[in-house]
């Protein structure tokens, strides 16, 4: 298998690169569409075929690539069933499989930071978008975001799997870059909590400004970021 983490600078986004080295077959998981072109190019110097283009779910902070790549390659772009988008080719729901040849990857609906957040799992390591993250958790203060919800999709969910599996977030602003689940269970502090209220109560404590974009991304990734496909407000704005 072929694995490459790519860093958006402005965003502190990672994406995702996963490919068959046999087949030449590829996805990217959360790209960023100002990284599309190093995208593209990176596929080209690998020999890869985009298979597939996948947002975990509908981003605040950037916009999204896979719309610029579906166009620049024919691949297909993805995104959770829950999810509001609806220029996506194909979704996805809890229990489903994404495959490449010679790679299946299992979705996990991991809702709490957004309703349509999703994690896809390998065999030996997760990527869990903005649900969890390294020493942290996803802010539930948008975008139909829920403590409750979260709290059910780390416990009961992604803190379940094997302590081995490796973590690789959507995000990360402190210079990480991957950890498992047995150091997230034993070191990240949001996890140190002893029932679903403390964690909750935790989450509402919390007050945060609303990402910078939030207000451009959000309406441009429900058309998977092609922007000249937003239509005007009556005002013409």
């Amino acid at each position: 298998m072929i694995f490459r983490q790519l860093f958006d600078h402005e965003s502190c986004t990672y994406t995702y690169l996963i490919a068959d080295g046999q087949s030449r077959e590829a996805l990217l998981v959360d790209p960023v569409v100002g990284n599309a072109t190093q995208y593209l190019k990176l596929l080209s110097e690998l020999d890869l075929k985009l298979i597939y283009a996948i947002d975990t779910h509908v981003h605040a902070d950037h916009i999204t690539g896979i719309g610029v790549l579906q166009r620049a390659t024919a691949c297909t772009t993805i995104m959770g069933e829950k999810s509001r988008s609806d220029c996506v080719s194909a979704k996805v729901g809890d229990g489903d499989q994404i495959k490449i040849n010679g790679i299946d990857i299992n979705v996990i609906y991991t809702p709490g930071h957004t309703d349509d957040s999703y994690s896809l799992l390998l065999p030996d390591r997760v990527l869990t978008g903005d649900t969890l993250l390294i020493r942290g958790t996803g802010r539930t203060d948008f975008q139909n975001g829920n403590p409750s919800a979260q709290y059910d999709s780390l416990f009961n969910k992604l803190l379940k799997l094997p302590d081995e599996i490796l973590v690789y977030p959507g995000h990360d602003y402190n210079g990480m870059t991957v950890s498992t689940i047995g150091e997230e269970k034993n070191y990240n502090p949001r996890l140190q909590v002893s029932s679903e209220d403390e964690y909750v109560r935790l989450m509402n404590s919390l007050k945060l400004d609303n990402p910078r974009m939030m207000d451009i991304a959000v309406p441009a990734n429900l058309v998977c970021g092609i922007v000249d496909s937003i239509k005007p407000d009556s005002n013409g704005s």
